[in-house]
This record gives C-alpha cells, structure tokens and sequence, in this order.
C-alpha cells in the first residue's frame, strides 16, 4: 500500500498495490458492469419467455445467477480498493473527479444488485407455484414428475445462490472491516511520527541550549579567577609601593 500511495501522489492516476493502477482497476469495473448487465438483461428475458424457452436453457438461469452475484461482489471489492486509492491522490481536482467515478460504479452495483435479487425473488415465486400447481393437479405421469424435477433443481440451485451470496458479502464485509482498520493504523502510525520528530527536534535544540549555558559558564569561571589573579596582583604591587 505505501507503493500505491507514492504512484499516487505523482501522477493522479494511482497506482494499486496487487490490483493495478487505479484506471486499470476502473477499466475492470466498468467491464464487469457491462457483463453483469448483459447477464441480467439475459435472466430477464428467459423469464419474458419461459414458456418457448427449452429445458437446458431454465436449467441454466440459476449458473448465470450466480456468475451475475459474483460479478457484483467483484466488481464491490474493486470500488473499496478504488477507494482506499483515490484518497490518497494529492491533487485535489483528480481526487474528486475520481470519488465522483468510483461512486458512480458503486451505484451502478447497488442497482445491478437490487435488480438480480428482484429477479431472483420473482424465480422462487414461479417455481413454488408451479410447484404447487403440479401437485394439486395431482399428475403422476413422467412429463409432470420430469417439471416437477427441473422446479426442485432449480430451487435447490437459487437456495445456493442464495447461501452464496450472503458468504460472499460476509466476506467482502470483512475485507472492508480490514481495510478500514489498516487505514486507521497507517494514520495512526503517521501522527506517531510527527511527534516522534517533533520531540527530536525539540530535544536537538535542548541539547544546544545546554551546551551553549556550559561554555558560558567556564567562560564566566576563567573569568572569575582571572580577576582574583589581577585583584591579587595589585595588592601586592600596591603593598611594596607604599613601603
């Protein structure tokens, strides 16, 4: 992180430590924005027209769920790194040109996020009522017994969907808890050593005002004794002069 921040403060674009330059981490972002709108749009549209749709296209919806989820997680991950980086772009109108971007991807994942778990919340739905439909119909032959099949599966499949996404926010919680506190720490770790020079240089100057008090202090001593000589000196040449 001490490499990024120094990139950072000498060109505006940052540097990230294992993850790219802030641009190169952007330019990522952005592409995992466009796949997981491609994705989306595609889950929208098998649920417009599961009707006409075959089999092994329903079967995939949960995988392409679930590719979709991870897509956002990352695409999260990428805005706090993003995040701990464009902070600490020295240059003022870059830093808040690259916020108001980084913000911007955010959203986009929040919308994107909120937009695949409507789907998926609309996916169980069908699939519980479907379900309940075939066995009230009360069918037992094998084209009833296959639906039912396929709606168990892709239940099963959303319900680990579901599992995996709440594993994957506690995950990115807990990076942006560590994140966080790593931050707190380089700041902390900087205030110590502004105080640590701080009493350097006040101790430095000590040091000097001591030394100067010393010279001052022999120089006063040479002088005291130098004026007990001449004071003696005197005396006696006084002393014989009047005898």
């Amino acid at each position: 992180m001490a490499m990024a921040v120094e990139m950072v403060g000498g060109g505006g674009a940052a540097a990230g430590g294992g993850g790219g330059t802030l641009s190169e981490l952007y330019q990522n972002s952005k592409r995992l924005v466009l796949k997981c709108r491609e994705g989306v749009a595609r889950l929208e549209r098998f649920e417009s027209s599961s009707s006409s749709l075959p089999s092994s296209s329903l079967d995939s919806s949960p995988e392409l769920a679930n590719a979709v989820k991870q897509d956002i997680n990352q695409i999260r991950s990428l805005c706090t790194e993003m995040d701990l980086l464009w902070r600490s772009i020295s240059n003022k109108p870059q830093r808040d040109l690259w916020k108001r971007k980084v913000e911007q991807v955010g959203e986009e994942a929040d919308s994107l996020k909120d937009s695949l778990e409507k789907y998926l919340q609309r996916h169980q739905r069908r699939m519980q009522e479907a379900k309940e439909r075939a066995e009230l119909l009360g069918r037992a032959n094998g084209e009833t017994s296959h639906v039912l099949r396929i709606y168990d599966d892709e239940a099963q499949a959303m319900e680990k969907v579901k599992s995996s996404s709440r594993m994957l926010e506690d995950a990115y919680a807990t990076g942006v808890a560590i994140l966080s506190k790593y931050s707190e720490q380089r700041d902390h770790l900087k205030r110590a050593q502004r105080k640590a020079l701080d009493v350097l240089n006040r101790l430095g100057l000590s040091n000097s005002v001591l030394r100067l008090i010393e010279r001052r202090n022999r120089v006063d001593k040479w002088i005291k004794y130098g004026g007990m000589i001449a004071t003696i000196i005197f005396v006696i040449m006084f002393w014989r002069w009047t005898r």
